[in-house]
Parts: C-alpha cells; structure tokens; sequence
C-alpha cells in the first residue's frame, strides 16, 4: 500500500501521534479513576490472549469493530498490535471487507483509514 495515499484529512495527526496522545490522556484517567482503569485492562488481558481464537485472530476482530465504531483510537491501537503480531495487510483487508460487509458505507471510508494505520505502524516496524 502507498503510504504517502492517506485517508485522513492534512490537518489530521498520524495514528502513531494519536495514539500517544490518547496514551498520555488515559494516564490521567489511570490516576484519577484507577479501579476503572484496571478493571478494563484486566479485561483486556483476560479477552485477549490465544484461546480457542488466536490472539491476532481478535486483534483483527477488534480492528473490524473500531472500525465499524468510527473510532479512529480503536483502529490505532489494534492496527498497532496487529504489526506486532505479523498480520499481513491481506488478513487486515479481509478483516475490514467483513467490517465493511456489517458496516455499509461508513465502514468503507473508516476501513481506508485502518489501512492508513496499518501501513504507518508497518512503516515504523520495518524501521527498528
């Protein structure tokens, strides 16, 4: 995928910045409403892990619903683990044309901006 053919309008920061930033409110969150918190990251790890289900087989899941959700954190973080986990940018199309197939249109264009994510976190991993 061309990276440099995003989505995202030019005033809009890259998901790299926006997750940071969404990282950096959520410390405040962290500090302030703790049991909250903790109570979502333990659900988190419970939900997550290889089970029945490999791990990027949820990841991919999650990505379809933050897209079909319109949350452009949801499809930053989750494109962000995919990378992590060596998910081909197939399974991630295929993944989204499920979102899409649930979603209608407005999953479509939300579906471009998840590849954006994905190819911008694949950029940085290939440069580490």
């Amino acid at each position: 995928m061309n990276s440099e053919a995003t989505t995202r309008a030019p005033s809009e920061t890259s998901y790299t910045q926006l997750t940071r930033g969404i990282s950096a409110r959520l410390a405040q969150l962290r500090q302030d409403t703790p049991a909250v918190m903790k109570s979502f990251g333990d659900l988190a790890r419970a939900t997550m892990p290889s089970g029945a289900l490999s791990a990027k087989t949820k990841e991919l899941i999650a990505l379809a619903l933050g897209v079909a959700a319109h949350c452009d954190g949801c499809i930053g973080f989750h494109a962000k683990a995919l990378v992590g986990l060596d998910a081909t940018e197939l399974e991630v199309e295929e993944a989204l044309a499920v979102a899409v197939y649930m979603g209608g249109g407005p999953s479509l264009m939300y579906s471009a901006r998840a590849l954006d994510a994905f190819s911008e976190f694949s950029e940085l991993a290939r440069r580490q």
